[in-house]
């Protein structure tokens, strides 16, 4: 028997921005596979939509997926839901996806509202090319050190992160990508959306800002600033580095990143210009 895996985006705020082909499919379907049963059976009494519903979520993915895929060999066309936004941005589903197409299983995506394009839209950052990683890692270390594997990179990142981290990893950002523009973006759809722009190094979150869904949105390095002559980077790099852990007792590494930061360049940037330097020097 033919079967269908849909994979439904729903709202990520306002009700209003479901899309009438998503509640079609939600209407039409035998099970609805949710990430919170609760949370989606309130989508679906807004809309008097009554249908079977299914938990599906990063706790029980696994032995799920095998219950659902049965059901789908059956014959049954099950929706995926997430609590807001499209399934498996950031949120569970793969699995299923993936066992759904290695089986021939038919899945069939009903687009609508995402939190990363609201945000990436409306950003007013450069969004020809941007790269998203969902969530930083929560605990610090691994935090800072992602930020710096992603230092490099030259267009918009975007990322997912939760409202108690905020403020923390803008600091880290700063130091690791150095005084680029970014942008967060809260309560995206909602009666409090709010989008607060300006740099890495001077942005100021308004009281209340730390609520809510957060993208933080980081753009690509200053042209102004990173083009500026290796030349003119390299004479004083080193010099820069020396006087300032002279003059505030800094090493070596804190004097870097005060540095970087300053110039708006990463401190990976500013590492590899020391070390040019110091070569040519010999």
């Amino acid at each position: 028997m033919t079967s269908t895996l849909y994979i439904v985006a729903t709202p990520i705020g306002n009700l209003e921005d479901i899309t009438l082909r998503a509640l079609r499919v939600l209407k039409e379907v035998d099970l609805i596979a949710c990430e919170d049963t609760r949370h989606t059976r309130k989508l679906l009494a807004h809309y008097q939509i009554s249908k079977p519903t299914v938990s599906y979520h990063e706790h029980n993915e696994r032995e799920r997926s095998a219950e659902l895929i049965k059901k789908l060999e059956a014959g049954l066309n099950i929706a995926l839901v997430s609590d807001a936004g499209t399934p498996l941005i950031s949120d569970p589903g793969f699995r299923i996806v993936r066992e759904a197409i290695d089986r021939s299983i038919l899945v069939v995506p009903i687009p609508g509202p995402s939190a990363l394009i609201a945000a990436v839209s409306a950003s007013g950052l450069p969004s020809g090319a941007f790269a998203f990683f969902g969530f930083l890692p929560a605990r610090r270390a691994a935090r800072r050190a992602r930020l710096e594997e992603l230092a490099e990179i030259k267009s918009t990142v975007v990322f997912y992160e939760a409202p108690h981290r905020i403020k923390e990893t803008i600091a880290y950002a700063s130091e690791v990508f150095g005084n680029r523009e970014c942008v967060v973006a809260r309560e995206l759809t909602k009666l409090h959306e709010e989008f607060v722009r300006g740099s890495l190094s001077q942005l100021e979150l308004p009281e209340g800002a730390a609520r809510g869904e957060i993208v933080l949105l980081i753009g690509p390095p200053i042209q102004g600033r990173a083009t500026q002559s290796a030349g003119e980077q390299m004479s004083s790099m080193s010099g820069d580095i020396e006087r300032l852990m002279s003059a505030e007792g800094l090493d070596q590494k804190s004097a870097l990143k005060r540095i970087a930061r300053e110039r708006g360049i990463s401190k990976s940037d500013a590492y590899r210009l020391m070390i040019a330097e110091r070569g040519r020097s010999k």
